[in-house]
Protein backbone atom coordinates (compact mmCIF):
# COMPACT_ATOMS: atom_id res chain seq x y z
CA UNK A 1 0.00 0.00 0.00
CA UNK A 2 1.34 3.42 -0.91
CA UNK A 3 1.94 5.87 1.90
CA UNK A 4 0.35 9.34 2.09
CA UNK A 5 -2.19 8.89 -0.72
CA UNK A 6 -5.26 8.28 1.43
CA UNK A 7 -7.27 11.08 3.07
CA UNK A 8 -7.23 11.42 6.85
CA UNK A 9 -9.93 9.37 8.56
CA UNK A 10 -10.87 11.23 11.73
CA UNK A 11 -13.68 11.31 14.30
CA UNK A 12 -16.35 13.95 13.66
CA UNK A 13 -19.51 15.07 15.46
CA UNK A 14 -22.80 14.81 13.57
CA UNK A 15 -25.66 17.01 14.77
CA UNK A 16 -29.25 16.66 13.57
CA UNK A 17 -31.82 19.44 13.36
CA UNK A 18 -33.86 17.55 16.01
CA UNK A 19 -31.01 17.94 18.49
CA UNK A 20 -29.66 14.39 18.33
CA UNK A 21 -25.86 14.25 18.19
CA UNK A 22 -23.47 11.36 17.70
CA UNK A 23 -19.85 10.74 16.84
CA UNK A 24 -18.67 8.87 13.77
CA UNK A 25 -15.58 8.67 11.60
CA UNK A 26 -15.21 10.40 8.25
CA UNK A 27 -12.73 11.90 5.83
CA UNK A 28 -14.69 15.17 5.95
CA UNK A 29 -12.69 16.35 8.96
CA UNK A 30 -15.22 18.86 10.31
CA UNK A 31 -18.54 18.83 12.17
CA UNK A 32 -21.52 17.77 10.08
CA UNK A 33 -25.09 19.07 10.40
CA UNK A 34 -27.90 16.93 8.96
CA UNK A 35 -31.64 17.55 8.57
CA UNK A 36 -32.84 14.01 9.34
CA UNK A 37 -31.37 11.21 11.44
CA UNK A 38 -32.50 7.83 12.73
CA UNK A 39 -33.97 9.47 15.84
CA UNK A 40 -36.43 11.66 13.90
CA UNK A 41 -36.94 9.97 10.50
CA UNK A 42 -40.52 8.62 10.14
CA UNK A 43 -39.28 5.22 8.94
CA UNK A 44 -37.32 4.61 12.15
CA UNK A 45 -39.81 6.22 14.56
CA UNK A 46 -42.79 4.18 13.33
CA UNK A 47 -44.77 7.21 12.17
CA UNK A 48 -44.46 6.27 8.52
CA UNK A 49 -47.55 6.71 6.36
CA UNK A 50 -48.49 3.93 3.98
CA UNK A 51 -49.21 5.09 0.45
CA UNK A 52 -52.23 3.76 -1.42
CA UNK A 53 -50.63 2.24 -4.51
CA UNK A 54 -53.68 0.11 -5.32
CA UNK A 55 -55.49 3.17 -6.65
CA UNK A 56 -52.87 3.57 -9.35
CA UNK A 57 -53.72 0.22 -10.92
CA UNK A 58 -57.44 1.04 -10.93
CA UNK A 59 -56.74 4.43 -12.47
CA UNK A 60 -54.61 2.77 -15.18
CA UNK A 61 -57.34 0.24 -15.97
CA UNK A 62 -59.98 2.97 -16.10
CA UNK A 63 -57.83 5.10 -18.39
CA UNK A 64 -56.72 2.39 -20.82
CA UNK A 65 -59.35 -0.30 -20.26
CA UNK A 66 -58.71 -3.60 -21.96
CA UNK A 67 -56.92 -2.01 -24.88
CA UNK A 68 -54.36 -4.34 -26.40
CA UNK A 69 -55.31 -7.43 -24.44
CA UNK A 70 -55.63 -10.44 -26.71
CA UNK A 71 -55.88 -14.08 -25.81
CA UNK A 72 -53.36 -16.41 -27.39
Amino acid sequence: MKADIHPNYVSINVTCSCGNAFETRSTLGEALHVDVCSACHPFYTGKQKMLDTGGRVDRFRKRFGSRGTTKA
